[in-house]
């Protein structure tokens, strides 16, 4: 028998789909989304770990675990705050942050391991949470836009109530003109 050596065999791997940053508003909910594909069919040892940095890049914190079903963590700047929406078949492993805050700011992690696939590479969104959506040119123009409409039907109806008078006070000076004669 031939050994073929491991090196001429690729790999399997898990590859991790996320969004690279995410802006969202504080006090408010947010999906964080997680994709991933597999050369090899769900297992049953299938995981997913969810992971947080701060922007002040402190140590790693899990806040979330998948492994046959999904685990909240009871500890952490994220305890009751964490759900699975997530849904393996669709190989989706997403979660929620309920009730967004200043703190969340940083980096989460989305790592997904499904033996006997190894490596591969790790999601990573990074989190702005921001007190107010700001004022994007697209909203600027709806707004100048709006008011040049509104502008335009108030000279419209101002010059049809104007023609409207003159008509009125010229029929008026016909009339005193008429019992005059």
């Amino acid at each position: 028998l031939a050994v073929v050596p491991a090196a001429l065999w690729p790999a399997a791997a898990v590859e991790v789909y996320t969004a690279k940053e995410v802006d969202a508003v504080n006090g408010t909910n947010l999906r964080l989304k997680c994709t991933f594909s597999s050369s090899s069919p769900i297992s049953q040892r299938l995981s997913v770990t969810w992971n947080f940095q701060p922007e002040d890049l402190s140590s790693h914190e899990p806040i979330f675990y998948y492994l046959k079903e999904p685990y909240k963590l009871s500890t952490g700047r994220f305890k009751e705050r964490v759900t699975w929406d997530g849904n393996i078949e669709r190989y989706d492993v997403s979660i929620v942050i309920w009730n967004l805050q200043p703190t969340d700011n940083g980096t989460f992690t989305c790592q997904v391991k499904n033996p006997p696939d190894v490596g591969g590479t790790i999601g990573e969104v990074r989190l702005r949470v921001v007190q107010k959506v700001p004022f994007s040119e697209i909203h600027f123009l709806a707004v100048a836009i709006g008011s040049a409409c509104v502008v335009m039907i108030l000279a419209v109806t101002a010059a049809i109530i104007c023609q409207h008078r003159r008509k009125k006070a010229q029929e008026k000076r016909m009339e005193v003109a008429d019992i005059e004669l």
